[in-house]
């Protein structure tokens, strides 16, 4: 009740943030959006070990291993992460054995147009400091064969003759 009744006393000196033109500076612990780290030549430090999505639980990791060649024993074909279900815990972070994957990228606008867009992809989250994230219903009408699963595509009202 004191903070009600100082704030309706002294109406300027209510802290306000001009979001999103002034971003508020987050705190160096904070965690934000998943991002994916790389080696020095520019690979993805993942290597496939499943330990991130064997501990994660909301299980909104989905990570698809292939073989390597070289050096490189296995690496992840497909990672992806579902925000609309992660639950922003840090265990995938704290089980990474490589430090491929991390939550300090102090983005905390976490948003998409659909659910497709809450999807977090490999090559998104590598690039995530980079860039904005492209809008994935231009994207998947532009290449339907890249669409997930479930995924549907604007269908066209059809017209039908009405019998008199």
């Amino acid at each position: 009740m004191g903070h009600v009744i100082k704030n309706v006393m002294n109406p300027e000196g209510i802290p306000t943030v001009e979001y999103p033109e002034v971003k508020k500076v987050m705190h160096d612990r904070y965690r934000g959006a998943h991002r994916l780290t790389t080696k020095d030549d520019g690979s993805i430090k993942c290597v496939a070990c499943m330990c991130c999505p064997t501990v994660c639980p909301a299980n909104c990791i989905t990570i698809v291993a292939g073989e390597g060649e070289g050096d490189v024993e296995k690496y992840p074909v497909r990672f992806e992460i579902d925000m609309l279900r992660c639950i922003f815990c840090g265990f995938c972070v704290e089980a990474c054995p490589k430090d491929a994957i991390r939550m300090d990228s102090a983005i905390y606008a976490v948003n998409g147009y659909n659910r497709q867009d809450m999807v977090y992809t490999k090559p998104y989250m590598q690039d995530l400091m980079d860039g904005e994230k492209s809008n994935s219903a231009t994207h998947y009408k532009d290449n339907p064969e890249d669409a997930p699963v479930g995924y549907r595509v604007e269908i066209k009202p059809t017209t039908s003759s009405v019998a008199e």
